[in-house]
């Protein structure tokens, strides 16, 4: 796959113009503490929940996802509609609590359309542009949450909005690029529900699905293209493993539901 060249001299006014309001995260991230002010912030001008509504009404086929199987009894059977989507993280939590679909659409059964968001810093935004090319080879579409140039940003709150839209269900899977990958990693797994693993290699990108359930993939920006490419393939195709390793994530979710149960006490 050669490389997707971006003139990096182009300007995008319509983001200049949204750069001065200084959104800090997509959609419902945008929430800052009071009186807080963030800096050198290029976020996406387009909500998350906006763009997904729109893949959705796009494929015209019904989506199961995450937030679907909320008020679901626990070990209980979920009808799935004749020719709907279920996703991965729909499946993920199907398999967490026991629930199964009706139609006999398990949690192994072949994926429909994936909807992954991408989030990058300045010194990843030229990868993002071409893994946005490459979705449409893996049956998946593209959710750019930012940035949009190569003006200086952090990464942090990239790493936020990403997170959130899968921790949310409002997309199957993340994809954060910055110089190395790991402080968007350390920044997404701050939120509860995310899963985050930066990954080098194929075989790390296997290890994160099949065994940990990651759920967002991170990436140095100075990775090889093909091994780029690779790894996303792999994060994006590999299922969620066995019944030992669910054990396992459902341990990590526990250690998170610890610590936030804490800090909500008075």
């Amino acid at each position: 796959m050669s490389p997707l060249r971006q003139d990096s001299t182009s300007l995008d006014l319509r983001a200049i113009a949204h750069r001065a309001a200084v959104r800090a995260l997509a959609e419902r991230g945008s929430e800052t503490a009071a009186g807080a002010q963030l800096e050198g912030v290029h976020v996406a001008v387009t909500s998350p929940g906006a763009e997904v509504a729109a893949t959705k009404k796009a494929r015209g086929r019904e989506l199961i996802d995450a937030s679907s199987l909320r008020g679901v009894a626990d070990g209980a059977q979920f009808p799935v509609p004749r020719g709907a989507i279920v996703t991965d993280l729909a499946r993920e939590e199907a398999l967490r609590r026991k629930i199964t679909f009706a139609d006999g659409v398990g949690v192994g059964a072949a994926r429909g359309t994936r909807r992954v968001a991408l989030g990058a810093d300045h010194g990843g935004f030229a990868l993002k542009q071409e893994i946005l090319s490459w979705l449409t080879q893996f049956d998946a579409i593209g959710i750019d949450l930012g940035t949009r140039d190569t003006n200086p940003c952090d990464y942090p709150d990239f790493a936020r909005a990403v997170a959130q839209a899968v921790a949310r269900g409002e997309v199957d899977f993340g994809i954060l690029i910055d110089g190395a990958g790991i402080g968007s990693a350390m920044a997404a797994n701050k939120v509860p529900g995310a899963r985050a693993a930066n990954c080098q290699d194929v075989a790390m990108a296997r290890n994160a699905r099949e065994h940990n359930f990651a759920n967002v993939l991170t990436l140095g920006a100075s990775l090889p293209r093909n091994v780029v490419y690779q790894v996303v393939h792999t994060f994006l195709s590999t299922p969620t493993g066995a019944e030992r390793h669910a054990k396992r994530v459902q341990k990590i979710s526990a250690i998170e539901t610890h610590y936030i149960q804490q800090a909500r006490k008075p």
